[in-house]
C-alpha cells in the first residue's frame, strides 16, 4: 500500500507516493529538514541533500571499516 506525502518548494506543491513503511520514515526526516506545512526554498532543500548525504558517507566509511576489521580478524 502506498502513502502520499508532500512538500512544497518555491511555492509549487510536490506529491509522492512511497510505500506505507517508509513514508513513516521519511514523514519523520522530511519534519526535521523542512517546513513540511508551509513553503521551502530551493537552498534549504540543497542543505538537506547535501546533510543526508554527508551522513550516508560517514555510515559507508563505518560499514566499511567494520567489514575490514572482520575480514582481518
Amino acid at each position: 500500500m502506498t502513502t502520499k506525502l508532500s512538500l512544497t518548494l518555491n511555492a509549487k506543491r510536490y506529491d509522492i507516493d512511497v510505500e506505507e513503511d517508509f513514508a513513516k520514515f521519511l514523514s519523520a526526516q522530511m519534519a526535521e529538514d523542512f517546513n513540511v506545512s508551509g513553503n521551502n526554498d530551493l537552498k534549504l532543500l540543497l542543505q538537506a541533500y547535501v546533510r543526508k548525504n554527508f551522513a550516508l558517507y560517514e555510515q559507508e566509511k563505518q560499514i566499511f571499516g567494520l567489514i575490514e576489521k572482520i575480514t582481518n580478524d
